[in-house]
């Protein structure tokens, strides 16, 4: 989900503003959750981060103010994770600029893509994303929608051994493609696994996330607004009040909190060009998360709502 649907727009213009100030509030002054990154050596990562995929890119990308308050709000409210891509327009470019005028490099974990998968070329493709991240470094340098579940990581990981980056991983948004996913994972046990995994769309629980268990692998969670459907779906609908009993104050965080309970889930990244937007997600990762029978009491609202 972004935030190029009107949906999320109109379920927060139905919450009023004295809501929307709260998360804001503990999002500057509380402690936001992080996860460890297994492979990591004792890293670790806060458990909300942003996402760049068309929010950052076509007609998007004029705004770039509001692209750099984005930005602004995640690192102010103790974000660091920001996730792009070459396939997505502008983007690199554009998060790459933004963090040099704003010389916030140094707070921000960037996770990017290899996308031609041309073995021994990939350092050269890592370079253009240096170029145009403005970096020496990336921080998580990934395989982008793996499809082969024969596909070789060395060439990537020869790019960590080199120090182009720090990590290494695979992603899918594709459930066709969970199986090679899967097979990749067990086998070259990667860094980072990022998926699409959502409240509605739980289909990664079955095998890839046990299989990231079992592999130390660390799991960012893409699309966790299950592609604007969940917004869609609680559009003029009240947020239960039950759903304080693990700290939600707002759609985003109920649907967010669902998702970082999980706990194969490092982080989530969802996407958005709206600094209030970036502040509420970032609520998500503050206060409690919903444990087991809530996560089922969770589930079986969902079908209420649609």
């Amino acid at each position: 989900m972004t935030d190029r649907f009107p949906s999320r727009r109109s379920v927060v213009a139905g919450i009023g503003a004295a809501t929307l100030l709260a998360p804001v509030a503990r999002a500057q002054g509380g402690a936001l959750l992080h996860r460890p990154i297994p492979h990591g050596n004792g890293d670790s990562l806060p458990a909300v981060g942003l996402g760049t995929a068309v929010v950052f890119s076509g007609a998007n990308a004029q705004n770039k103010a509001g692209l750099t308050a984005t930005v602004r709000a995640l690192i102010a409210g103790g974000g660091t994770l920001i996730d792009t891509a070459p396939s997505y327009g502008e983007a690199e470019g554009l998060v790459g600029d933004i963090l040099s005028e704003t010389g916030l490099r140094p707070k921000a974990f960037i996770a990017t893509k290899l996308e031609r998968f041309e073995p021994g070329k990939e350092a050269a493709e890592a370079k253009e994303c240096l170029a145009r991240l403005k970096t020496d470094k990336i921080d998580l340098l990934q395989l982008h929608n793996v499809r082969d579940p024969n596909q070789d990581m060395g060439g990537i990981n020869a790019l960590k051994a080199q120090g182009i980056c720090r990590y290494t991983g695979i992603t899918t948004t594709f459930g066709r493609d969970y199986d090679a996913a899967e097979a990749i994972i067990k086998r070259a046990r990667p860094d980072f696994l990022e998926v699409d995994y959502a409240f509605d769309n739980r289909k990664a629980e079955e095998r890839l996330l046990p299989a990231a268990q079992d592999a130390g692998t660390a799991v960012l969670t893409a699309l966790p607004f299950g592609r604007g459907r969940l917004f869609r779906t609680a559009l003029d609908k009240p947020l239960p009040a039950w759903a304080a009993d693990f700290d939600a104050k707002t759609w985003a965080q109920f649907f967010l909190k669902f998702v970082l309970s999980h706990p194969v889930v490092t982080a989530v990244i969802p996407g958005t060009n709206k600094p209030e937007h970036m502040t509420d997600n970032l609520g998500a990762a503050m206060g409690r998360l919903p444990d087991a029978q809530q996560r089922q009491k969770m589930i079986a609202f969902l079908e209420t709502l649609k």
